[in-house]
């Protein structure tokens, strides 16, 4: 799932690949989701400060580009997208999170309440045309299967 689909270009990269993307547009840019559809991709458009509907699935993977700076323009909060996140994806599952680096590092703070892996990647990106031109992030997190059996008493 791509969280912040902009114009569908994570899941256009993939379209060669054995997979589908669900693209998710911002409902205060209802109009990109066209673009998505004139793409031959799949999409919806969603306010991430509320639920997202996932019957009857869940996703291997999250792309969440900027995702958390906006919601946090917006009001919203970051913690609640968080476990919104550990909702939709399966266990053993990625997100692929870019942000500027205060989200990042915020982010970084919650993973361990979320008992996500301590596994963890974190990059500078390249610049491109599409920065932010802040100091961004890439942070890449993997959840994990609760064992019970594992958890301490």
């Amino acid at each position: 799932m791509d969280m912040y689909a902009n114009l569908g270009g994570f899941a256009a990269s993939l379209r060669k690949k054995d997979v589908w993307v669900m693209n998710v547009v911002p409902f205060t840019e209802s109009g990109k989701l066209k673009i998505i559809y004139d793409r031959g991709l799949m999409g919806t458009v969603h306010n991430w400060c509320e639920s997202f509907s996932t019957y009857p699935r869940t996703y291997d993977l999250l792309h969440a580009w900027l995702l958390f700076s906006e919601m946090e323009n917006q009001g919203c909060s970051l913690e609640d997208l968080l476990i919104e996140m550990d909702r939709v994806m399966r266990p053993h599952g990625y997100a692929i999170i870019r942000d500027n680096a205060a989200v990042i590092n915020y982010i970084k703070k919650l993973l361990p309440a979320l008992r996500w892996d301590d596994w963890s990647s974190e990059v500078k990106p390249k610049e491109d045309v599409l920065s932010s031109g802040d100091d961004e992030r890439v942070l890449i997190v993997r959840k994990k299967l609760w064992d019970q059996a594992l958890q301490p008493s």
